[in-house]
């Protein structure tokens, strides 16, 4: 291979990478996730975000093109929650769907428009309502029912199960004051429908991903708070055909927002966040989320 065609290939190689791991994300929390809600009262959840990408690293290093990749992306939830065995749990769904799109140098990975896979979960607290400090653990489960075609880089799908644990807690430091902790492991099954890269099926396998957040939220008054997180996702490298990609995730990340209960009820979140340091795949240097959340 000639040199001036070295770049290129080595470009080409770290798309078809980064894009098999697009949609292997962490189980990124809001403020106050945690917090436990008696027995008998249901939650419909509608999230919206907004994400822009313009640069792009591999093991570490950013490829030197002027990639773009944009996203809109949405969630519909169903929560309720029971009182099981004294135990507060709320059995859920998760439901996201939405549009990704390639720009500028990375416009070659198209767009591609759907739903993606349906979530399933559950949170189980060992404490109470309307205690100071709140405790649960959450198993998800992940199937693969979502838009998936191993010739469209971008599928909103991933054509494989998942299944991850977290563990997530909150802690009032002082009168209106809140500290949030999560962490979490997620599994991957084999995808074997993956593009090996010509176009052709082979099979997909990916290590444990890792991840740590934390939250502080401080109430300005009764229904309006403040809010800021940060996050560090890592590990998750993954291996095509039987061959190790050299491509594990350490990424950290923050946002910014707020809380205002619009009705005793009825709650609107707004935050903003950016990617600080990526290791692996495209960095995101805006992030706007909206969430609509009713009680009932």
């Amino acid at each position: 291979m000639t040199k001036a065609f070295k770049p290129l290939a080595a470009v080409a190689a770290t798309v078809t990478s980064l894009a098999l791991m697009a949609p292997a994300h962490a189980i990124d929390l809001d403020a106050g996730d945690y917090t436990a809600l008696p027995a008998g009262t249901n939650a419909l959840v509608v999230y919206g975000q907004h994400a822009t990408r313009d640069k792009l690293y591999s093991k570490g290093n950013q490829v030197p093109i002027k990639p773009g990749l944009d996203s809109d992306i949405g969630i519909l939830r169903g929560v309720r929650f029971m009182e099981v065995g004294g135990l507060i749990i709320d059995p859920q769904f998760l439901l996201p769907f939405g549009r990704l799109k390639g720009k500028d140098d990375t416009a070659g990975l198209g767009s591609s428009s759907g739903v993606g896979d349906l979530i399933l979960a559950s949170a189980i607290w060992f404490t109470k309502p309307g205690a100071k400090t709140h405790f649960a653990v959450t198993p998800y489960l992940w199937l693969p029912t979502g838009k998936y075609d191993r010739n469209d880089p971008l599928s909103l799908g991933e054509n494989r199960y998942k299944f991850a644990l977290q563990a997530g807690s909150i802690h009032e430091l002082a009168a209106g004051v809140n500290l949030d902790l999560a962490a979490d492991v997620t599994f991957f099954g084999k995808n074997d429908d993956a593009n090996n890269g010509a176009g052709g099926a082979t099979t997909l396998k990916q290590k444990p991903l890792f991840a740590l957040q934390t939250h502080l939220r401080y109430q300005l008054s009764p229904t309006l708070d403040l809010r800021g997180g940060l996050f560090h996702t890592f590990g998750g490298e993954t291996k095509l055909g039987g061959v190790d990609q050299d491509n594990r995730q350490a990424t950290t990340k923050f946002n910014v927002g707020a809380g205002w209960f619009v009705a005793p009820t009825t709650q609107l979140l707004a935050t903003y966040g950016r990617d600080i340091k990526a290791r692996e795949g495209f960095k995101v240097n805006n992030q706007f989320n909206l969430r609509l959340l009713t009680l009932f």
